[in-house]
């Protein structure tokens, strides 16, 4: 049961859980496109010349390292915190 006393249903849990993080990673690409795009694409073409192409990939690769040692330095804090307060409640 959660705080109101209604009990969730757990398959509809699971779900809004997934659609969610569907969510965050569609907003994750979008993002990372919009910058990489930004910082890479001088002048469309048919194709990418390599000098592009490679920038493209640096780009991905450092933003998805950016957003995952945020993620771990966020995860650190949380954890951090939450002993501090359990410690606090002794």
């Amino acid at each position: 049961m959660d705080s109101q006393g209604v009990t969730a249903d757990p398959q509809l849990q699971q779900f809004i859980e997934v659609e969610s993080q569907k969510q965050r990673f569609q907003q994750l690409v979008h993002q990372m496109t919009e910058v990489c795009w930004e910082k890479c694409m001088e002048k469309p073409g048919p194709k990418l010349d390599s000098r592009t192409e490679t920038c493209f990939v640096n780009c991905v690769e450092r933003f998805i390292d950016t957003s995952q040692f945020i993620l771990n330095r966020l995860e650190q804090t949380q954890r951090s915190r939450g002993s501090f307060s359990e410690t606090m409640s002794d």
